[in-house]
């Protein structure tokens, strides 16, 4: 993969695959990034929804929108990503039904009606993707005396979503 493009594609690939990320709210005392299931409604760009409850500390110290910062890494570590955005409070009741499945359903007693359910949307503008090259193929080019840096030169990816 050597352009913006195709490295977002495998990101958003990734992330529909294997879900987790370490979300954290900006300028928050202890916003500390905190593991959280994301999923995605739809392939690539976004929006990535998290379902979470109203009395944890993340949703009490959101508010409504504030700035937040995303951390991913696939389950292979192939590929590692940062994303910032807006994360807001979106309790869309369509958006819910969509995105509800079992894994979701255990967390709530009450079902998708449940009273402490915060259904959280996070807008990602800005994405730095960096794929992992195989360690042992750096190594022999390395060897070989090729230079690291200028071989893994175009391998990231820095993404502006409008």
């Amino acid at each position: 993969m050597s352009n913006d493009a195709e490295i977002e594609t495998r990101f958003w690939k990734a992330l529909k695959s294997d879900r987790t990320v370490m979300l954290g709210i900006v300028g928050v005392e202890d916003g500390v990034g905190q593991p959280m299931t994301a999923q995605t409604e739809q392939e690539g760009r976004g929006p990535i929804y998290i379902f979470s409850a109203k009395d944890t500390d993340l949703v009490r110290q959101l508010g409504q929108t504030k700035r937040a910062t995303a951390h991913f890494v696939d389950k292979g570590h192939h590929l590692y990503a940062n994303l910032a955005g807006q994360l807001s409070a979106d309790n869309d009741h369509a958006m819910i039904e969509r995105l509800w499945n079992p894994f979701v359903a255990a967390w709530y007693e009450g079902g998708k009606d449940d009273p402490n359910l915060q259904l959280l949307r996070f807008d990602a503008e800005n994405l730095q993707i960096w794929p992992n090259e195989n360690s042992v193929f750096a190594g022999i080019r390395m060897l070989l005396g090729s230079d690291p840096k200028k071989a893994y030169a175009d391998k990231t990816a820095q993404v502006t979503i409008p």
